[in-house]
């Protein structure tokens, strides 16, 4: 049988980042903030969104009213606060605040979409959210943190810890809780850019950086 090596087929060109952020073509956005070096992939949607400094979503993501921190990590298919329908009405259906959609009024429900904004999602600094995650409205997920993929966060994260599953539930804690308090006391996500560049080789172990530079 004869094979084809192909070695590269329909690649994207390789991507630099820089000050201003990286939209891929076909992100919609709407109403965000972007830090320097960041980066938003292919079909994401975000919406009344801020996204400091190095942090990145993958392809496909769709994020509202979230405030993602600096060097956060969000694979593909990630959906943060997604809609959620009003429990306590007579009826679920999205008539009842979307009203100029179905002709019944010239305005939507103003007062409804107000509070959906105040439901906002905090995603902490070196963060990973993995591939398919889905976190409600509302929930804090703190520096450090890991969530597993295709989990679904229906509660807050602590710092440090790795949770997983549907409801996401504590899996461990990535450090021991003095460590883990160390790391976020030097608080390196801060440093400029150019420090962190000079610092670059103490990130590839643990112990040799605290010892340089845990307060």
């Amino acid at each position: 049988m004869r094979h084809f090596h192909i070695a590269a087929h329909n690649l994207p060109p390789a991507v630099r980042l820089g000050e201003a952020p990286t939209l891929s073509p076909s992100a919609i956005v709407r109403d965000c903030h972007f830090g320097r070096y960041t980066q938003v992939g292919d079909q994401s949607s975000l919406d009344d969104c801020m996204l400091d400094d190095y942090s990145y979503l993958q392809h496909y993501c769709d994020l509202k009213s979230t405030d993602v921190g600096k060097f956060a990590n969000i694979a593909s298919m990630v959906r943060v606060n997604p809609g959620f329908h009003p429990l306590e009405r007579p009826t679920l259906h999205h008539f009842t605040y979307r009203r100029a959609m179905f002709g019944m009024a010239d305005t939507d429900d103003a007062d409804f979409f107000a509070w959906r904004r105040r439901q906002r999602v905090s995603i902490g600094h070196d963060t990973w959210i993995g591939h398919g995650v889905v976190i409600m409205p509302g929930i804090r997920i703190g520096n450090g943190a890991v969530v597993g993929s295709n989990s679904v966060v229906t509660k807050d994260v602590p710092a440090y810890a790795i949770v997983a599953g549907a409801p996401a539930k504590l899996i461990r804690q990535r450090f021991p809780r003095a460590i883990a308090a160390a790391i976020e006391a030097t608080a390196w996500w801060d440093w400029d850019h150019e420090t962190l560049a000079e610092r670059m080789a103490d990130f590839n172990d643990l112990r040799s950086f605290l010892a340089k530079y845990a307060p």
